[in-house]
Order: C-alpha cells, then sequence, then structure tokens
C-alpha cells in the first residue's frame, strides 16, 4: 500500500513539473514573438490612410497644397529649433552642476546667472522662429481664411483666459495663451501664432 501511494505521488508531482514547465514555455514564446508590423505595401495607398483631417484644417478649410506646404515650413523651424533647444538642455544641465560644485556661493550665483542669460537668448531666437513660422503659415491664406484664423486665436484666448481665472482665482491674466515658449521672452506683448495641426511623424 505504501509502495503504491509513493508511485502515485511521485506520477502527481512529474504530471505538476511538467506542466510548469510547459506553462513557462508557452509564456517565454509569447514574450519572444515580436510584434509583426503591418506594412503597407503601395505608398499612395498609406498616404490615403493618414490621420483625418483636424477641426482646426476643417475650418479654415485648408487646400492639399496650403497643408502640405504649411508641413513643411513647420519641418524647416522644428530642424532650425533643435539645436537651439538642445542647448537649452545643456545649460540647464550646466546649472545643476554648478550647484553641486565647491565653489563659492558667489562665483555659483555669477555663473548661474550668466548661464540664465544665455537660455534667454536661446528663447528668444526659439520665439522668433516660430513667429516667422506664424507669418509664413498666414502668408499662405485667403483673406476668407485669414478672418476665421482671427476667430479661432479668439476663442482660444478667451478660453485660455477662463481656464486661468478658475485655476487662478485672484490673480489677473495679463498674457496671452502661447503656441510658442511656455514663458514671454523679449520685449512687448508676446502674440501666440496660430493653431497648427499636427505634423504627421
Amino acid at each position: 500500500m505504501m509502495k503504491k501511494t509513493l508511485i502515485l505521488a511521485s506520477l502527481l508531482a512529474l504530471t505538476m513539473s511538467t506542466s510548469a514547465v510547459l506553462a513557462q514555455d508557452a509564456v517565454n514564446t509569447t514574450k519572444a514573438e515580436p510584434a509583426v508590423k503591418q506594412e503597407c505595401p503601395q505608398k499612395p495607398e498609406c498616404d490615403k490612410q493618414k490621420r483625418p483631417e483636424s477641426e482646426f484644417e476643417k475650418r479654415l478649410k485648408l487646400t492639399d497644397e496650403q497643408k502640405q506646404q504649411a508641413k513643411e515650413n513647420r519641418m524647416k523651424a522644428r530642424k532650425e529649433m533643435e539645436p537651439l533647444k538642445r542647448q537649452i538642455r545643456l545649460k540647464h544641465e550646466e546649472i545643476e552642476a554648478v550647484k553641486r560644485s565647491r565653489m563659492s556661493v558667489e562665483a555659483q550665483a555669477e555663473k548661474i546667472t550668466a548661464l540664465k542669460s544665455e537660455i534667454r537668448d536661446l528663447k528668444k531666437q526659439i520665439h522668433d522662429i516660430q513667429l516667422k513660422n506664424m507669418k509664413d503659415f498666414e502668408a499662405l491664406l485667403t483673406e476668407k481664411q485669414l478672418k476665421e484664423l482671427n476667430k479661432i486665436k479668439k476663442e482660444g484666448r478667451k478660453k485660455f483666459e477662463k481656464e486661468f481665472k478658475k485655476q487662478h482665482k485672484n490673480k489677473p491674466c495679463d498674457f496671452k495663451p502661447g503656441y510658442g515658449p511656455k514663458h514671454p521672452v523679449g520685449p512687448g506683448p508676446q502674440v501666440p501664432p496660430p493653431p497648427q495641426p499636427p505634423v504627421e511623424e
């Protein structure tokens, strides 16, 4: 009787071990199989499968030529801004390094002030590129489209001011919603560039 019990126990243990191994193999196999990316065999068909037209594009009733030219302008502006943004990141890292250094408090303050001034200059350059992109975009529009664009801007400002008042009940809203830098740079009021449809990657 004891012998039969031991045999049954051994068989049960073997079965459980085998099941566990098979289950683990199944999990590993599932993890190991990469997701198959479906390629579009013909590029013209792929172009037709792009994102649907945005609300912004619908309201302005942009032509295909206008969309293409606006996209090219944005890509050009992005390429111009990328090295400037990279420099800003490096300047911020340099500021953190100065804070951790053994320099005197006075030397640290002087160095950090200089770096922040350089960052402001870089942001000003980015802002100028964004403003130029805005003007280039407006140059593509017809008189009717420009009127609609101004209407969209006003709606955006009103919505921004409403949200600002909700979050900052006792603070006056003395700046406009930015489509450019988050913080105003340079003298004078900041004019936000127009909202633009996203760029297809």
